[in-house]
């Protein structure tokens, strides 16, 4: 029987707290959840929103499972206390499929996890060729194969493991961009083209893959849809926080990095380019409504 990482502690709709905005983390190992983030502070307008990095951990692709299980534990667990979290969004698929079983264990409060948007893609593709556009971890997780064998058994399904994406994401967020060859090089296997058609739809199955996909069209060799779950997260953590009573002001988003480190520079740019991989037209956030790290 198969774990639902997209819902949360409870199958109804229920109002979080009163008398306060609810305190919505989204936790990630690097600056990739700012995708998530970003159509959340759209989503959830009057959610308190912090965003945590675990960037003295990245990258988790490296880890055991154990390790990773104990790595964000270490990190959360604190967190959940000391900023009295409400409800907490893991955007990042590999923490997603080891730690929610855990996390829903041990809290009492929602829990949203990322999975890779593969129903989607089948829904979309036309040629019935998509490509899955992930980290080596995720590909090898059986969640992943199960996922490709329920919702896209009539596709030709490519699962692209790039062991560095993640890295090069980070690092052009941090202003030193790789080039386009390395780029190019990491997403030629989802390219697929034989007999009957060519790929048309590429699931970009972690959170850090959407702050490259600027470059992604750029040098990909023909059109493709690019799928981002970020918006269907998103919906998913409103959804869960149904009516929101919160009166007063609601405290600007705010960001905790476990490096001690300063936000990157690209951190607003990240926010208000909004960039969807879908067709929906996005509204962006006010720069009112992003805080300063």
């Amino acid at each position: 029987m198969g774990v639902d990482l997209m819902a949360g502690a409870t199958t109804t709709t229920a109002r979080l707290v009163t008398g306060r905005p609810p305190r919505v983390g989204v936790f990630d190992s690097g600056v990739g959840g700012l995708t998530v983030f970003a159509e959340i502070i759209r989503q959830m307008p009057k959610a308190e929103l912090i965003y945590i990095a675990d960037d003295a951990g990245f990258p988790y692709g490296p880890l055991s499972d154990k390790a990773l299980i104990d790595r964000v534990l270490f990190v959360l667990e604190p967190l959940i206390e000391s900023e009295r979290l409400d409800m907490v969004v893991i955007a990042c698929n590999t923490a997603s499929t080891l730690t929610l079983p855990v996390l829903r264990s041990r809290h009492y409060i929602p829990f949203v996890g990322t999975v890779p948007a593969i129903k989607t893609a089948a829904s979309l593709s036309r040629s019935r060729r998509v490509s899955v556009l992930a980290t080596p971890g995720t590909v090898a997780r059986d969640y992943t194969r199960d996922l490709v064998s329920t919702h896209a058994s009539d596709c030709r399904v490519t699962l692209v493991g790039a062991a560095d994406l993640a890295a090069h994401a980070e690092a052009e967020m941090h202003g030193a961009p790789v080039s386009d060859s390395v780029i190019g090089a990491a997403i030629a296997p989802c390219f697929v083209s034989d007999e009957g058609g060519r790929t048309d739809a590429v699931v970009l199955a972690c959170t850090h893959y959407p702050l490259l996909l600027a470059r992604f069209e750029a040098l990909a060799p023909w059109p493709v849809t690019w799928i981002n779950p970020a918006a269907a997260i998103a919906r998913r953590a409103a959804t869960l926080a149904g009516e929101i009573d919160a009166r007063g002001t609601v405290p600007p988003p705010r960001a905790i990095f476990t490096s001690g480190s300063a936000c990157p520079a690209a951190f607003r740019d990240v926010l208000l380019a909004g960039r969807q991989a879908d067709t929906d037209a996005s509204v962006l956030p006010e720069p009112s409504r992003i805080a300063a790290c």
